[in-house]
């Protein structure tokens, strides 16, 4: 037979709201009786029946986090961030992968998925305006990515353009003068996140006067660490010189770093090399990679305050 609030009241000598209030974290509970209670729950084995809860209070408890991939650290640690926000408000942080693509992105903010969470948070790649536009949605949603969307969403963009120019501008000023755009695109007119970063790096040659040999343009089969590897490897082995590298995720960049090492060749000494994201990785490998700082725990912080907001605008906030 099921354990209900009322046995652990009895069991603790208390009143179910004080069993209640204990669950709830309410401070308005003495220690003692907070303590006692919840020994009580542990040895009778009450569970909390979170469905009818937030059924009653038309609130499902979770958040949903959909992002392209799991297996990238910039997003595990986005996705760490997050968590400890969404579990401090007492809800708990869902995560869906769309591997990238705009099905699964759109399979994401259909309106039977978003019935799941009290609001959502979508890593737009996939996605063009004119889905955006499309879309009716009226769940709590904020949009992360580099392009922009619709004025009717909360979207919350990362300055890919300003951080490519800044750090080939770094690496132009400590006198490199064949910049590796790692992950590049030959074509900068999209506004996906390749082509952004490619705006940036041809905008920093452009104001430093400095020519772009289109050879060092070179793109990824995937933001992992074998290709950041194998395109190093590649292009050595094309005989294209080089005295730097800008690698536009940190993924890439730390299979470039092996690239380099199974060449020979010393960083900075030979090669100088700078990332993108300031994964926590960074600081731990030889020699530490020098990355382009997104503004990580400002942009955790941003989407969650736009997050609340539409929550509290909606009415299923704590």
């Amino acid at each position: 037979m099921a354990v209900r609030m009322s046995d652990v009241a009895r069991a603790a000598g208390v009143s179910p709201m004080t069993v209640s209030n204990v669950i709830n974290g309410h401070p308005n509970v003495r220690a003692e009786t907070r303590l006692r209670v919840l020994a009580c729950i542990a040895e009778l084995g009450y569970q909390v029946n979170l469905a009818a809860r937030y059924l009653r209070a038309g609130k499902t408890g979770a958040i949903g986090l959909v992002v392209p991939e799991l297996d990238r650290p910039y997003f595990g640690q986005l996705a760490s961030r997050l968590a400890d926000g969404v579990e401090r408000s007492g809800r708990h942080l869902m995560l869906e992968r769309t591997g990238a693509s705009r099905e699964g992105e759109l399979a994401a903010v259909s309106l039977g998925r978003l019935r799941m969470y009290d609001g959502v948070i979508v890593s737009v790649v996939g996605m063009n305006v004119s889905d955006l536009e499309q879309l009716s949605i009226t769940a709590p949603t904020v949009l992360v990515g580099e392009r922009a969307g619709p004025s009717s969403f909360d979207h919350v963009m990362m300055d890919s353009v300003g951080g490519a120019e800044v750090a080939t501008r770094h690496l132009l000023a400590t006198g490199a003068r064949r910049i590796v755009l790692l992950g590049g695109r030959h074509s900068h007119r999209g506004v996906d996140m390749q082509s952004l970063r490619t705006r940036g790096y041809r905008k920093a040659h452009e104001t430093a006067g400095a020519a772009v040999d289109e050879r060092l343009v070179v793109p990824v089969e995937s933001f992992d660490l074998p290709s950041g590897r194998e395109t190093i490897l590649q292009l050595a082995e094309a005989g294209v010189p080089f005295d730097a590298v800008f690698a536009l995720t940190d993924v890439i960049a730390m299979g470039a770093l092996r690239g380099l090492a199974d060449l020979g060749l010393d960083v900075p000494r030979d090669v100088q090399i700078v990332g993108f994201d300031d994964i926590a990785e960074c600081e731990y490998l030889v020699p530490r990679l020098t990355s382009v700082d997104p503004g990580n725990e400002a942009t955790a912080e941003t989407i969650l305050g736009l997050l609340e907001r539409r929550m509290v605008q909606k009415g299923v906030s704590i």
